[in-house]
């Protein structure tokens, strides 16, 4: 019988694993009109229902959410990575269709639809949910205690038993910790969509029982998003004007380079697309210095482009992983859309991030008092990973035999069933 829930609540993917009393773990599954699938992306999209009343929208997770949005654009309403706003609190909800909708609501919303998704295989026994989160939440200013406040509220509306969190790289770490032959000191990286974290948990066998022991944990609110909006902001924000100007009576003005970061966070997009902001640029078309950006940028937003942009972006940064160099193609751009991109233009782009990520490792192993040397595993995770740059900043640190990778998308999840099922599960918890 299911026990315990893990939920990875992810800035870009949410996983749902579920720990039985035999130690063994499950990834749930979701069916949607996308397909069956062992991960969701994190989206809603909201449109209206008209054969459910006026009132009635018809709402979507997921990969259903990106179809129902990319088949229908201008009537649906779209956001994705709703966990970059939840320890923000700037962020006091968006409108739906004339309604506002809280982060708590919003994370409802999400987890009823993955409920829903889930059919059978949501188990009726679940006693405890254990939910992720990072070191520390993305944003300029994070509020750690408004996010855990607000994940409360959400998963309180479902009346779960128990409700516990983990950070996120101790879940991990429990799932590397299951290959373990020997004992061992494991530094874990769990890079996300908005946050890398570390943690260093001591493993031992004792009676054939793993006893762990925290060391210490670290993190920082950089990770791949962060990557995608510098190659944004070097390839794509030129062309639609950030850089450019425009008259103001006898004045000389440069365009809001806060527009352009709205369009470099693109799952922000769509609530840029409602925004007073996004109306005066399209007024600031007709007194701009070069009106044909500005008109690019107008369209890009009016259509909705951010997806197929933050796809292209992928596809390039993937390529990069492997190549020296990868072409990137954005079709909406016209002729300035295809562009030969080299590795070390990229790593020069991040290269502000890359230190974030470095220092916070350094942090981590300094206040814990744990020299490179004394670390025996490093397992990192995430798709972040694998970007030769990052791998670096441990090849250069660690052994290269101490590596390893794996579980890019479950590790959080089954880790966190799994602590869910341990008699000591305070000793996790934030």
């Amino acid at each position: 019988m299911a026990q315990a829930l893990g939920f990875d609540f992810g800035t870009t993917n949410t996983v749902m694993a579920l720990a039985q009393a035999s130690g063994s773990t499950h990834s749930v599954k979701f069916t949607s009109r996308a397909g069956e699938a062992d991960s969701m992306r994190t989206a809603l999209s909201f449109m209206k229902d008209p054969l459910a009343g006026a009132a009635s929208l018809k709402v979507e997770a997921g990969h259903a959410a990106i179809r129902q949005f990319i088949d229908h654009p201008g009537e649906c309403r779209f956001l994705q990575s709703i966990k970059t706003f939840a320890a923000s609190a700037l962020f006091q909800g968006t409108l739906i269709f004339a309604k506002r909708q809280t982060f708590e609501d919003l994370m409802e919303v999400f987890v009823r639809r993955l409920r829903t998704y889930a059919g059978e295989s949501w188990p009726s026994d679940i006693s405890r949910i254990v939910t992720g989160r990072p070191v520390h939440f993305a944003g300029a200013n994070p509020n750690p205690d408004l996010a855990m406040e607000r994940y409360s509220e959400a998963l309180t509306r479902f009346g779960f038993p128990e409700m516990h969190f983990v950070y996120e790289p101790v879940a991990a770490a429990f799932y590397f910790a299951q290959h373990l032959k020997t004992d061992a000191t494991v530094l874990v990286a769990d890079f996300g969509g908005g946050t890398t974290d570390y943690s260093i948990i001591r493993f031992e066998s004792s009676a054939g029982k793993l006893k762990a022991t925290p060391v210490g944990y670290s993190g920082v609110g950089v990770a791949g998003d962060h990557f995608d909006y510098r190659m944004i902001d070097q390839i794509v924000a030129p062309q639609i004007g950030k850089g450019t100007y425009f008259k103001s009576f006898d004045k000389r003005l440069e365009v809001p380079s806060s527009w352009y970061a709205n369009f470099g966070r693109w799952n922000q997009l769509s609530i840029f697309k409602t925004s007073r902001e996004f109306t005066e640029l399209k007024k600031l078309v007709r007194s701009s210095l070069d009106p044909e950006k500005l008109e690019t940028f107008v369209d890009l937003v009016e259509h909705d482009e951010g997806y197929p942009l933050y796809q292209a972006v992928s596809a390039t940064k993937i390529a990069l992983s492997s190549s020296d160099e990868a072409e990137f193609n954005f079709a909406p751009l016209g002729r300035g859309g295809k562009k030969m991109i080299r590795r070390s233009d990229f790593e020069n782009w991040i290269a502000e991030d890359l230190e974030r990520i470095k220092a916070a490792l350094d942090d981590v192993l300094v206040k814990t008092n744990t020299p490179p040397n004394q670390i025996d595993k490093v397992f990192l995770t995430g798709g972040t990973s694998f970007v030769p740059a990052v791998r670096r900043i441990f090849t250069e640190r660690f052994d290269t035999d101490k590596i390893e990778s794996g579980g890019e998308l479950l590790s959080i999840a089954h880790g966190l069933a799994l602590i869910g099922e341990r008699e000591d599960i305070a000793q996790w918890t934030v």
